[in-house]
């Protein structure tokens, strides 16, 4: 076993937490040499409290995240990384990102933002950094922010 990493997958949701997971994931895929998968998962559990879903729900959520994801794209790219690849997929992101994204696209290393719950939301559900940690096929970075610390 090696130990460069090949396949980064980074979790991207538009937070401040991810923002910073993302430049970490920049400076780690660069160092490695490895291709970085831009990964945002459309969290459908928010549509379902709606009780009429309907269609601008959802194609604001794919706009938002063909924006996020084109957006990160660019920062990589510019910052030198070549091999990028973006996965949008639908569900819980703590469910997809870890047992689904991770294994379709071969990941090594997971990394992800800690996200910011308060101390009964993380009592009651657990992080999503959490669930990936517990979950995840291979190594996860959980990368925190300078207020976190």
């Amino acid at each position: 076993m090696g130990l460069t990493y090949k396949k980064i997958l980074v979790a991207v949701d538009g937070s401040k937490e991810a923002e910073w997971a993302f430049k970490k994931a920049i400076e780690i895929t660069k160092r490695n040499n490895a291709k970085i998968i831009l990964a945002h998962v459309i969290d459908t559990r928010s549509f379902a409290a709606m009780e009429a879903y309907n269609m601008t729900i959802s194609d604001r959520a794919e706009a938002f995240a063909s924006e996020l994801t084109d957006r990160y794209r660019q920062e990589a790219t510019a910052s030198g990384i070549t091999d990028i690849e973006i996965a949008v997929d639908y569900g819980s992101p703590k469910v997809k990102i870890p047992k689904d994204l991770a294994i379709k696209y071969d990941a090594d290393l997971i990394i992800c933002g800690a996200t910011g719950l308060n101390t009964v939301e993380r009592l009651l559900i657990g992080s999503v950094s959490e669930h990936i940690t517990r979950s995840a096929p291979c190594d996860v970075l959980v990368v925190r922010t300078q207020k976190d610390a």
